[in-house]
């Protein structure tokens, strides 16, 4: 894991992690659930956890432009989770009472050999995508 990503996850933990006061917003404490059981798997921990209308997105390069290619997360007003993605108009995967739940649906859905996080943007990364392929002799057959 880069010292990006630690950080990333660090400002999430801090910034939403924590309890709060429920008054503030009924989705805080499930979205707080939602933080801790993300980052303790350690698939997604190697990923750029990003956040945004109480949802938790998950990104393969560290800088905007981020990948959208992961399922994302995000909280219900009555304390449950849903998991989309990769894309806003993909269909709804799956709603789930627990953060544990809508985690390990993520889980199942990452790409191939997904992490740890690209340091850059999305278009840096399928760039270096190129390069690499680009690289690799083909193979003989036989």
């Amino acid at each position: 894991m880069t010292n990006t990503v630690e950080a990333a996850w660090h400002t999430i933990l801090t910034t939403y992690g924590e309890p709060s006061r429920p008054e503030v917003s009924p989705l805080t404490e499930p979205f707080a659930r939602l933080v801790r059981a993300a980052h303790a798997e350690p698939l997604l921990r190697r990923l750029a956890p990003w956040t945004g209308m109480w949802e938790l997105h998950f990104s393969r390069c560290t800088e905007i432009r981020y990948t959208w290619d992961i399922p994302y997360i995000g909280t219900m007003r009555d304390g449950r989770y849903y998991v989309e993605g990769p894309h806003r108009s993909s269909p709804r995967i799956a709603e789930t009472a627990s953060a544990e739940a809508a985690v390990a649906l993520v889980i199942d859905r990452l790409p191939p050999g997904c992490g740890p996080a690209f340091i850059g943007n999305a278009e840096a990364l399928a760039e270096y995508g190129k390069e690499r392929d680009r690289s690799i002799p083909e193979r003989r057959q036989p």
